[in-house]
């Protein structure tokens, strides 16, 4: 009996692990690529290539009105494939209609703004967002804490595997070791729990459970903030937990925004902009700033320069004067 070769996408999927991309980008890579495909009528792409790839990238721009960045992500998702799953590199792909890119400038609340939206969060969402802010963590960073992350004696968080698959370290604020500490206690007592009802493992970045068998309970691997209910593998019947889910925070923050009458869009991503500003505003160089940030390039942190630039780059208008 011959065995059928694997589809198209299962081949995507397999060859974007292979290559430890995240989980988020290979889902997207695979929808671009199937969307390219019904776009162009369930034709296989080894039968398409640049001038079909162009015609694509031209309708989100004009017909579909996308975004600079999700017109590049497409891109990015059909070079791969062509590239690393068909072996098939593209040349020159022509004229692309490009979307615009549009310069915002990122939403930033004052300290007070954040003072009085945390004040309407308390147990472990305050906790998030308060890291969010203090620590200039994503979303995602701050979700996905492990306990040996959280260095209390050198007030230090590292975060692992972040965007663009890079670790780096960031700020523990000193007044956060206390309700920190005391939330640890709390969820090892609850990994204690799972440990005695015969679970208590948790999942494992890049297969590690196969090299340490033990390490899946070890308290060093748990999350930070793992969710409330255990989750069950229809399977295995295996039991374990996640870490909190992302909307969970985001309706929390969203809610408290509207409870504390900041006149902002404010959102969980907030707390970082609004880090990286208040760090410049108190004077603190932009590149040390970039390195908490976990920005490749300077570019990319200068946007927060706008907040010093005070109604006109510094310069005073002469109403005032009058």
């Amino acid at each position: 009996m011959t065995t059928r070769p694997p589809k198209l996408l299962d081949r995507m999927h397999t060859t974007l692990q292979s290559r430890h991309y995240s989980p988020r980008t290979e889902k997207a890579y695979c929808l671009w690529v199937k969307r390219y495909i019904y776009f162009h009528h369930v034709r296989h792409p080894n039968e398409m290539g640049e001038a079909e790839i162009n015609e694509f990238l031209t309708h989100l721009a004009v017909e579909e009105k996308v975004s600079s960045s999700t017109q590049n992500q497409a891109l990015a998702a059909l070079l791969f494939l062509y590239r690393y799953v068909l072996n098939r590199p593209l040349g020159d792909l022509g004229d692309v209609i490009r979307a615009r890119k549009p310069q915002h400038v990122p939403v930033v609340m004052t300290p007070e703004e954040v003072t009085a939206v945390l004040a309407e969060l308390d147990g472990e969402m305050l906790l998030m967002a308060s890291l969010l802010y203090g620590s200039g963590l994503r979303l995602s960073e701050c979700l996905r804490l492990r306990v040996q992350d959280i260095d209390f004696a050198g007030g230090e968080i590292t975060v692992r595997n972040g965007k663009g698959a890079k670790d780096r370290v960031t700020m523990l604020p000193e007044s956060l070791h206390g309700p920190l500490s005391e939330h640890l206690v709390r969820t090892r007592a609850t990994h204690k729990r799972d440990l005695a009802d015969g679970w208590g493992r948790v999942e494992m970045p890049a297969a590690l459970d196969r090299k340490y068998p033990n390490a899946p309970t070890d308290w060093r691997w748990q999350w930070v903030f793992p969710q409330q209910k255990r989750w069950r593998n229809n399977q295995t019947g295996e039991q374990g937990r996640h870490y909190v889910h992302e909307t969970i925070l985001q309706r929390a923050v969203k809610e408290a925004v509207r409870r504390s009458g900041v006149a902002k869009h404010v959102g969980c991503h907030t707390f970082r902009h609004s880090f990286a500003t208040h760090l410049l505003e108190a004077g603190y160089d932009i590149r040390t700033i970039q390195e908490l940030l976990g920005h490749k390039s300077v570019s990319t942190t200068m946007i927060y320069t706008h907040v010093l630039n005070k109604g006109g780059r510094g310069v005073r208008s002469p109403f005032d004067r009058l």
